[in-house]
């Protein structure tokens, strides 16, 4: 058996043996299905990407915030019956990114951090109840659960004075953004852009970050790893053609909502082949549409889409399960 498998057996018969380190494990797990991999070393490399960025930007309680979420509905997972779906991290991932999201777009108080266990553990309740709703159609709830418990307290906010908004956008009707140009892509580098459009998963545009999470795919699937990198250049691509804004593209706005559809479509819920590949970049194509519709709709109410657009994309060529899915989505 060679090293990386045997350092992999020996973990899970740690966490099967104690529980604070199956605690340990299911939370790496939770960070790790952001993304769709249930690997616990990709999870770890996740969190590091987020610290970095988060001590980058000069936010770092968002980076706690995750870490933070990400326990929390770990803790409130544990209470549920699905031990399968909890020991893969699937009540967690949400929580993760609610940690995340608040800090980002609020000014931290005592206030916001109980928002943020609120948030995560409402996530879980939500993941369970969309996952029920969707069963029947064999579809995920993806990140359908953060999106909708981060909008309900964004939104809330506006009305409450003891949460303070510091980086939600400026409520106003939608205009016609700036037309971009190749050079002006080429100026912000397209390697950059690339890898930010990987980070922006996470909220963040940072090179450095989205380098890390592709390493931490690649840990547990190439085919991931490949699909991130596709799915963003081809987000990037498509946001050029269709002449958006220069400055979101090159903080990867119009990509990060791309690269989950082309993991889950392209790898997560179907077997790679050309088949699927053709129907990935279709996928991957209209989600930037997606994306720029549900910017507009969001503008006056003065919150962003976050990864909306990825789940109705997703959800989108996901319920056709006959003719287009694998066989194991077909039972």
């Amino acid at each position: 058996m060679n090293a990386p498998a045997e350092i992999s057996s020996q973990w899970q018969r740690l966490a099967r043996s104690y529980s604070v380190i199956e605690f340990i494990d299911v939370t790496l797990r939770g960070c790790a299905q952001v993304m769709f991999q249930n690997n616990p070393l990709t999870g770890l490399i996740f969190f590091i990407a987020i610290f970095v960025a988060a001590y980058d930007k000069g936010i770092p309680m968002a980076a706690y915030g995750s870490l933070l979420g990400t326990v929390v509905a770990t803790l409130t997972g544990s209470g549920l019956s699905d031990r399968v779906s909890w020991r893969a991290g699937l009540y967690s991932y949400n929580g993760c990114l609610v940690g995340v999201a608040l800090p980002a777009f609020l000014v931290m108080t005592p206030l916001v951090w109980g928002c943020i266990v609120i948030g995560s553990m409402v996530s879980v309740i939500a993941t369970a109840c969309i996952a029920d709703l969707l069963k029947t159609w064999k579809v995920a709830a993806l990140t359908a659960p953060f999106v909708l418990t981060t909008w309900v307290i964004l939104l809330s906010s506006y009305m409450f004075a003891g949460l303070h908004s510091t980086g939600l956008p400026t409520p106003k009707l939608p205009t016609a953004e700036s037309v971009t140009t190749m050079q002006s892509l080429l100026n912000a580098s397209v390697y950059s852009t690339l890898f930010h459009g990987i980070s922006q998963v996470y909220l963040f545009s940072s090179t450095i970050a989205g380098i890390l999470l592709v390493i931490g795919l690649a840990v547990s699937s190439l085919w991931a790893a490949l699909f991130a990198v596709v799915g963003s250049f081809l987000a990037l691509l498509t946001a050029l053609a269709l002449g958006a804004n220069d400055t979101s593209i090159a903080s990867g706005l119009y990509s990060f909502s791309a690269v989950l559809t082309a993991i889950a479509l392209g790898s997560t819920f179907n077997k790679p082949s050309w088949r699927v590949l053709g129907y990935t970049l279709i996928g991957v194509i209209f989600t930037v549409f997606v994306q720029s519709a549900m910017n507009t709709l969001m503008s006056p109410l003065g919150i962003p889409a976050l990864t909306m657009p990825f789940v109705l994309a997703s959800w989108l060529f996901l319920f056709p399960n006959q003719d287009v899915m694998p066989p194991h989505r077909q039972a």
